[in-house]
């Protein structure tokens, strides 16, 4: 869903949010009024007097939207071979979202590298290396922990490890075409 909404919307009921960009839980209380900037990858960015949160898929309702409830890695994914667990990784990466930028991180070119590798528990490792758009950009730990905990509902995940690095550095070159289109930098 990509939803750009200028309406108010009265909050339903309380709804935990994390503070953007610094990723700060906060709570936003039942009747206040939020504007949604973004709804995608199931996340809704959302403008609260003046400051804009994140309000997770699992939280939708309290939008007047249905609620999502997560997935979680299940025994059974051990058994899945490396390329079925690395396809699933790269699906869940499409839906992450910088909640100020209206196309998903591997599009934006900020997933380095996704390696997986066997875990001692049964499963498979995933080790995602990323960037962020510049150096000082206050989403990283942001991104990382969305990045977690997408990459740790696959099935057959056991462990997920995050790595943000800069070098190289990112630049317009890394955004996909499509991306490029999206955000008019062509």
């Amino acid at each position: 869903m990509n939803i750009q909404q200028k309406e108010p919307v009265v909050l339903r009921r309380d709804c935990d949010a994390l503070l953007i960009p610094v990723g700060t839980p906060i709570m936003l209380p039942k009747d206040s009024t939020v504007f949604i900037v973004q709804a995608l990858g199931g996340n809704y960015t959302v403008n609260i007097n003046g400051n804009l949160a994140q309000v997770a898929a699992r939280d939708a309702d309290a939008l007047g939207f249905e609620a999502v409830r997560e997935a979680h890695a299940g025994a059974e994914g051990a058994a899945l071979n490396r390329e079925v667990v690395e396809e699933r990784i790269w699906e869940q990466l499409k839906t992450c979202y910088d909640p100020e930028i209206p196309v998903n991180i591997v599009d934006l070119g900020l997933v380095y590298a996704c390696e997986i590798e066997p875990d001692v528990q049964g499963g498979w490792r995933a080790i995602i290396r990323m960037t962020l758009t510049a150096p000082g950009c206050g989403m990283g730990e942001f991104l990382a922990a969305d990045v977690r905990r997408r990459v740790a509902g696959v099935t057959g995940v056991s462990d997920v490890s995050v790595d943000l690095a800069f070098d190289p550095p990112w630049n317009l070159s890394m955004m996909s075409e499509s991306a490029r289109l999206e955000l008019g930098m062509y």
